[in-house]
């Protein structure tokens, strides 16, 4: 009998101090994996995005990951969930502030729920061609972009591209502004967005974008916009055989580490890091391109697809309907953002 009760009060003592260790460990610390030999200490990195592996930013994730094993000699791993796996668009951005994961790579139209002054990136033609985008990501509005962030306890890293934007629809192609009038769109969660397909008569409903496809397959929606490279590799062409080449707008992504996360990484991590994240937006703004152009050879090779790229008079009466957005924005919050873009 005193042995079992010996047992049990060890067994107690053995839990308790377990559920303390564990409630006292955060993820916003640093994360050991002592597994790999030769290494005392390996740092790992905890990397959640919502897009295909397949994809320009799930492309540059894993080139991302590779460069900073590569620089740290294995002292740091970033493990990469794609695809929502780990956490979905809704959620990423609160188990990053929590510290349930370290980096997430978002869209811009997300941030612009935390830092509206983002919207910025969201107006319709703000960018003529990838490279005004490449200017804007890496120059000094990208900076100051990011920047923002540590207000709210993030660190900005890079912007990341994806694309540029086109329109789909299972009803008709859409070529003169009047063709959107009484669709329903699923649209990002941007409030610039919204206000677009209102100009358009639309009816724009924000969705997640893991929900997407089966919204689609439902026939929810009449639209959506997207970069080829999103349509072609989540298969929404399936359902939306109507393809409009606009390049009306640019999809990008903030790649965001938690900063209480990050203020603890030794300084020559921090450094092997960021020349890891430097090489890899470099490729991903050339690499978002070349897919995006060699997808969109292989969908015009589909018979079911009907597509039809706008003309430059066309895309101008797309502008001028736009043209309120712009002076709305300004109206908020200034010119200076817009003024630098152009500069840049």
């Amino acid at each position: 009998m005193k042995k079992w009760w010996f047992v049990s009060g060890l067994l107690f003592v053995v839990i308790g101090v377990v559920m303390f260790v564990g409630q006292k460990q955060t993820s916003n610390q640093i994360v050991y994996d002592e597994e790999q030999k030769g290494l005392h200490e390996q740092i790992v990195i905890y990397f959640s995005h919502v897009v295909a592996e397949n994809t320009p930013k799930g492309l540059a994730a894993q080139k991302f990951a590779e460069l900073v094993e590569e620089k740290t000699n294995g002292r740091v791993k970033i493990e990469v969930f794609p695809n929502g796996s780990l956490y979905s668009d809704d959620e990423e951005i609160d188990a990053l502030l929590r510290g349930d994961i370290q980096m997430i790579a978002p869209s811009v139209s997300k941030v612009t729920q935390l830092l509206p002054e983002w919207q910025v990136l969201d107006l319709p033609f703000i960018f003529e061609n990838y490279d005004d985008v490449e200017r804007v990501f890496t120059g000094n509005v990208g900076k100051s972009l990011l920047a923002m962030l540590e207000k709210k306890g993030m660190k900005g890293l890079a912007l990341w591209g994806n694309g540029f934007k086109q329109m789909t629809s299972n009803r008709r192609l859409l070529i003169e502004p009047s063709d959107f009038s009484g669709l329903k769109f699923r649209v990002m969660p941007s409030e610039i967005i919204e206000k677009q397909f209102q100009l358009l008569g639309a009816k724009p409903i924000v969705v997640p974008f893991d929900r997407v496809y089966e919204s689609l397959e439902k026939h929810e929606f009449d639209g959506q916009e997207n970069t080829i490279s999103n349509i072609y590799s989540k298969n929404f062409y399936q359902f939306q055989t109507y393809l409009t080449i606009s390049n009306h707008g640019y999809l990008g992504y903030a790649v965001i580490v938690n900063k209480h996360f990050w203020d603890k990484l030794p300084k020559d991590i921090q450094q092997k890091i960021t020349e890891a994240m430097q090489e890899t937006s470099a490729w991903n703004l050339k690499q978002s391109k070349k897919q995006n152009e060699a997808e969109l050879a292989k969908m015009k090779q589909n018979p079911q697809m009907h597509i039809y790229e706008l003309t430059e008079k066309e895309q101008k009466a797309w502008k001028q309907k736009f043209a309120p957005l712009y002076n709305e924005f300004e109206r908020e919050f200034g010119s200076k953002l817009l003024r630098q873009i152009k500069a840049e």
